[in-house]
Protein backbone atom coordinates (compact mmCIF):
# COMPACT_ATOMS: atom_id res chain seq x y z
CA UNK A 1 0.00 0.00 0.00
CA UNK A 2 1.37 3.31 -0.85
CA UNK A 3 1.42 5.95 1.37
CA UNK A 4 -0.17 9.30 0.08
CA UNK A 5 0.03 12.63 0.84
CA UNK A 6 -1.66 15.66 -1.19
CA UNK A 7 -0.11 19.44 -1.88
CA UNK A 8 -2.71 21.53 -2.14
CA UNK A 9 -5.22 19.30 -0.69
CA UNK A 10 -8.32 21.62 -0.72
CA UNK A 11 -8.07 22.78 -4.25
CA UNK A 12 -10.11 21.15 -6.72
CA UNK A 13 -7.88 19.06 -8.22
CA UNK A 14 -6.08 17.84 -4.94
CA UNK A 15 -9.90 17.09 -3.45
CA UNK A 16 -10.10 14.86 -6.81
CA UNK A 17 -7.28 13.35 -6.46
CA UNK A 18 -8.18 12.26 -2.74
CA UNK A 19 -11.11 11.30 -3.31
CA UNK A 20 -10.16 8.84 -6.26
CA UNK A 21 -7.42 7.77 -3.89
CA UNK A 22 -9.82 6.45 -1.48
CA UNK A 23 -11.89 4.37 -3.68
CA UNK A 24 -8.26 2.75 -4.77
CA UNK A 25 -6.92 -0.03 -2.47
CA UNK A 26 -3.52 0.83 -3.47
CA UNK A 27 -3.41 3.88 -1.75
CA UNK A 28 -3.25 4.78 2.09
CA UNK A 29 -4.03 8.47 2.59
CA UNK A 30 -1.26 9.80 5.38
CA UNK A 31 -2.21 13.29 5.14
CA UNK A 32 -2.45 16.89 3.31
CA UNK A 33 -0.97 19.76 2.80
CA UNK A 34 -2.35 23.37 2.69
CA UNK A 35 -0.18 26.94 2.80
CA UNK A 36 -0.12 29.07 5.95
CA UNK A 37 -3.43 30.75 6.47
CA UNK A 38 -5.34 28.18 4.99
CA UNK A 39 -9.08 27.92 6.00
CA UNK A 40 -9.14 23.91 5.40
CA UNK A 41 -5.83 23.81 7.87
CA UNK A 42 -6.41 21.19 10.72
CA UNK A 43 -9.33 19.90 9.15
CA UNK A 44 -9.95 16.05 8.46
CA UNK A 45 -9.83 15.20 4.83
CA UNK A 46 -12.89 12.97 4.84
CA UNK A 47 -15.32 15.75 5.10
CA UNK A 48 -13.16 17.55 3.80
CA UNK A 49 -13.88 14.95 0.12
CA UNK A 50 -17.33 14.27 0.95
CA UNK A 51 -16.44 10.64 2.82
CA UNK A 52 -16.79 9.55 6.70
CA UNK A 53 -13.49 11.32 8.99
CA UNK A 54 -10.52 9.66 8.48
CA UNK A 55 -8.04 10.34 11.93
CA UNK A 56 -5.76 12.77 8.81
CA UNK A 57 -5.99 16.27 8.82
CA UNK A 58 -4.58 19.12 6.93
CA UNK A 59 -1.30 20.72 7.57
CA UNK A 60 1.13 23.01 6.66
CA UNK A 61 4.25 20.79 8.67
CA UNK A 62 5.13 19.18 5.50
CA UNK A 63 8.18 17.65 7.06
CA UNK A 64 6.21 16.04 9.85
CA UNK A 65 3.89 14.45 7.33
CA UNK A 66 6.17 12.90 5.00
CA UNK A 67 7.67 11.45 7.27
CA UNK A 68 5.26 8.71 7.05
CA UNK A 69 4.58 8.72 3.87
CA UNK A 70 6.20 7.00 0.37
CA UNK A 71 4.60 10.05 -2.05
CA UNK A 72 3.69 13.26 -2.41
CA UNK A 73 1.49 14.46 -5.22
CA UNK A 74 1.53 18.49 -5.44
CA UNK A 75 -1.35 20.19 -7.49
CA UNK A 76 -0.54 23.29 -5.20
CA UNK A 77 0.09 26.83 -6.44
CA UNK A 78 3.87 26.54 -7.99
CA UNK A 79 5.18 29.07 -5.31
CA UNK A 80 5.10 26.03 -2.75
CA UNK A 81 7.11 24.34 -4.92
CA UNK A 82 10.24 25.34 -3.28
CA UNK A 83 9.43 24.85 0.49
CA UNK A 84 7.45 20.91 -0.69
CA UNK A 85 10.53 19.66 -2.38
CA UNK A 86 13.11 20.88 0.57
CA UNK A 87 10.64 18.88 3.08
CA UNK A 88 10.71 15.52 0.44
CA UNK A 89 14.48 15.44 -0.11
CA UNK A 90 14.94 15.97 3.58
CA UNK A 91 12.31 12.96 4.44
CA UNK A 92 13.74 11.05 1.18
CA UNK A 93 9.86 11.17 -0.31
CA UNK A 94 8.98 10.64 -3.91
CA UNK A 95 7.16 13.67 -5.67
CA UNK A 96 4.93 13.78 -8.35
CA UNK A 97 4.30 17.54 -9.01
CA UNK A 98 1.76 18.42 -11.67
CA UNK A 99 1.70 22.26 -10.86
CA UNK A 100 2.18 24.30 -13.79
CA UNK A 101 3.66 27.92 -14.33
CA UNK A 102 6.79 26.84 -12.95
CA UNK A 103 9.52 30.04 -13.38
CA UNK A 104 13.04 28.17 -14.37
CA UNK A 105 14.40 28.76 -11.39
CA UNK A 106 12.25 26.56 -9.60
CA UNK A 107 12.70 23.89 -12.87
CA UNK A 108 16.43 24.18 -11.76
CA UNK A 109 15.32 23.06 -8.52
CA UNK A 110 13.56 20.39 -9.46
CA UNK A 111 16.29 18.92 -11.49
CA UNK A 112 18.91 19.10 -8.42
CA UNK A 113 16.94 17.89 -6.08
CA UNK A 114 15.92 14.54 -9.06
CA UNK A 115 19.33 13.43 -8.30
CA UNK A 116 18.49 12.44 -4.64
CA UNK A 117 14.66 11.71 -4.83
CA UNK A 118 12.78 10.43 -7.58
CA UNK A 119 10.45 13.30 -8.84
CA UNK A 120 8.04 12.89 -11.87
CA UNK A 121 7.07 16.55 -13.40
CA UNK A 122 4.26 17.04 -15.68
CA UNK A 123 2.49 19.73 -17.63
CA UNK A 124 -0.57 18.07 -17.85
CA UNK A 125 -1.25 14.22 -16.60
CA UNK A 126 -4.23 13.20 -18.18
CA UNK A 127 -3.24 10.33 -20.99
CA UNK A 128 -4.84 11.74 -23.53
CA UNK A 129 -2.67 14.84 -23.44
CA UNK A 130 -0.14 12.85 -23.59
CA UNK A 131 -1.12 10.42 -26.26
CA UNK A 132 -1.14 13.99 -28.37
CA UNK A 133 2.20 14.84 -27.22
CA UNK A 134 3.43 12.00 -28.80
CA UNK A 135 1.17 12.46 -31.82
CA UNK A 136 2.43 16.08 -31.90
CA UNK A 137 5.93 15.04 -32.29
CA UNK A 138 5.31 12.25 -34.99
CA UNK A 139 3.04 14.90 -37.24
CA UNK A 140 5.37 17.88 -36.76
CA UNK A 141 8.35 15.69 -37.60
CA UNK A 142 6.11 14.62 -41.15
CA UNK A 143 4.64 18.02 -41.83
CA UNK A 144 7.11 20.32 -42.46
CA UNK A 145 7.65 24.36 -42.26
CA UNK A 146 5.30 24.50 -45.69
CA UNK A 147 2.80 23.95 -42.96
CA UNK A 148 1.76 26.70 -40.90
CA UNK A 149 1.58 25.66 -37.26
CA UNK A 150 -1.43 26.85 -35.01
CA UNK A 151 -1.76 26.68 -31.30
CA UNK A 152 -4.98 27.01 -29.30
CA UNK A 153 -5.71 26.39 -25.72
CA UNK A 154 -9.27 27.18 -23.54
CA UNK A 155 -9.65 26.83 -20.33
CA UNK A 156 -11.55 28.32 -17.47
CA UNK A 157 -11.74 31.72 -16.29
CA UNK A 158 -10.04 30.90 -12.87
CA UNK A 159 -6.96 29.81 -14.64
CA UNK A 160 -3.67 32.49 -13.60
CA UNK A 161 -1.22 31.44 -16.15
CA UNK A 162 -1.42 31.66 -20.34
CA UNK A 163 -0.64 30.17 -22.06
CA UNK A 164 -1.24 26.99 -20.49
CA UNK A 165 1.60 24.40 -19.41
CA UNK A 166 0.30 21.84 -22.07
CA UNK A 167 0.97 24.35 -24.97
CA UNK A 168 4.23 25.48 -23.60
CA UNK A 169 5.05 21.73 -23.78
CA UNK A 170 3.60 21.47 -27.08
CA UNK A 171 5.72 24.24 -28.31
CA UNK A 172 8.99 22.64 -26.68
CA UNK A 173 7.99 19.80 -28.79
CA UNK A 174 8.00 21.31 -32.17
CA UNK A 175 10.83 23.43 -31.24
CA UNK A 176 13.18 20.00 -31.14
CA UNK A 177 11.44 18.73 -34.04
CA UNK A 178 11.27 21.38 -36.38
CA UNK A 179 14.19 22.90 -35.17
CA UNK A 180 11.92 26.77 -33.94
CA UNK A 181 13.21 28.83 -31.17
CA UNK A 182 11.54 31.32 -29.50
CA UNK A 183 11.52 34.44 -31.76
CA UNK A 184 9.61 31.94 -34.10
CA UNK A 185 6.72 31.76 -31.53
CA UNK A 186 3.67 34.42 -32.25
CA UNK A 187 1.94 34.76 -28.66
CA UNK A 188 -1.84 35.97 -30.55
CA UNK A 189 -1.71 38.64 -33.28
CA UNK A 190 -2.68 42.62 -33.27
CA UNK A 191 -3.29 45.63 -35.92
CA UNK A 192 -1.08 45.41 -39.41
CA UNK A 193 0.65 41.82 -38.62
CA UNK A 194 1.51 41.53 -42.62
CA UNK A 195 1.48 38.06 -44.18
CA UNK A 196 2.30 35.18 -41.88
CA UNK A 197 5.68 34.50 -42.10
CA UNK A 198 6.93 30.94 -43.04
CA UNK A 199 8.08 29.13 -39.81
CA UNK A 200 6.09 30.72 -37.50
CA UNK A 201 3.72 29.28 -34.50
CA UNK A 202 0.91 30.48 -33.52
CA UNK A 203 -0.29 30.69 -30.02
CA UNK A 204 -3.66 31.80 -28.56
CA UNK A 205 -4.84 31.28 -25.01
CA UNK A 206 -8.91 31.84 -24.83
CA UNK A 207 -10.15 32.29 -21.32
CA UNK A 208 -14.24 31.73 -20.11
CA UNK A 209 -16.41 29.71 -18.53
CA UNK A 210 -15.79 26.64 -16.75
CA UNK A 211 -13.53 25.03 -19.76
CA UNK A 212 -11.44 22.23 -17.75
CA UNK A 213 -8.69 22.61 -21.32
CA UNK A 214 -9.03 22.28 -24.61
CA UNK A 215 -6.10 21.81 -27.04
CA UNK A 216 -5.83 22.13 -30.75
CA UNK A 217 -2.73 22.08 -33.40
CA UNK A 218 -3.59 22.73 -36.75
CA UNK A 219 -1.50 21.91 -39.51
CA UNK A 220 -2.12 24.44 -42.12
CA UNK A 221 -1.01 23.33 -45.79
CA UNK A 222 -1.99 24.30 -49.10
CA UNK A 223 -5.28 22.65 -49.80
CA UNK A 224 -5.23 20.49 -46.75
CA UNK A 225 -5.62 21.09 -42.64
CA UNK A 226 -4.84 18.71 -40.38
CA UNK A 227 -5.59 19.31 -36.66
CA UNK A 228 -4.96 16.93 -33.83
CA UNK A 229 -7.60 18.31 -30.83
CA UNK A 230 -7.73 17.22 -26.77
CA UNK A 231 -10.97 18.22 -24.92
CA UNK A 232 -11.14 17.19 -21.60
CA UNK A 233 -14.49 17.53 -20.10
CA UNK A 234 -13.38 16.67 -16.23
CA UNK A 235 -10.52 16.93 -13.81
CA UNK A 236 -10.51 13.15 -13.20
CA UNK A 237 -8.81 12.59 -16.21
CA UNK A 238 -5.86 14.97 -14.79
CA UNK A 239 -6.10 13.13 -11.39
CA UNK A 240 -6.53 9.46 -12.68
CA UNK A 241 -3.29 9.96 -14.50
CA UNK A 242 -1.63 11.44 -11.17
CA UNK A 243 -2.02 8.80 -9.33
CA UNK A 244 -1.17 6.41 -12.49
CA UNK A 245 2.28 8.20 -11.90
CA UNK A 246 2.50 7.86 -8.20
CA UNK A 247 1.93 3.98 -8.46
CA UNK A 248 5.04 4.28 -10.98
CA UNK A 249 7.10 6.90 -9.12
CA UNK A 250 6.77 4.79 -5.68
CA UNK A 251 9.21 2.11 -7.35
CA UNK A 252 11.90 4.26 -8.98
CA UNK A 253 15.12 4.84 -8.09
CA UNK A 254 16.14 8.97 -7.68
CA UNK A 255 15.65 10.63 -11.07
CA UNK A 256 13.37 12.87 -13.20
CA UNK A 257 10.55 11.25 -15.25
CA UNK A 258 7.90 11.94 -16.53
CA UNK A 259 4.13 10.99 -18.06
CA UNK A 260 5.46 9.41 -21.59
CA UNK A 261 7.95 6.78 -19.03
CA UNK A 262 4.55 6.37 -17.07
CA UNK A 263 2.60 5.27 -20.01
CA UNK A 264 5.70 3.24 -21.58
CA UNK A 265 5.45 5.97 -24.67
CA UNK A 266 9.03 7.18 -24.04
Amino acid sequence: MIKLVMAGAAGRMGKIILQLASQDKAFKIVGGIEQRGHAALGQDIGPLIGKDLMGVKVTQDAVAVLSQADVMIDFSHFSAIPENLKAAVQTHTAYVIGATGIPPVTIKQVKSASKKIPILQSPNMSIGVNLLFKLAALAGSILDKSYDLEITEIHHRMKKDAPSGTALKLLEIFAEVRGCTKKDVVYGRNGETGAREKGKIGVFALRGGDVVGDHTISFLGDGERVELIHRASSREAFARGALLAAKFLAKKKPGLYDMQQVLNMA
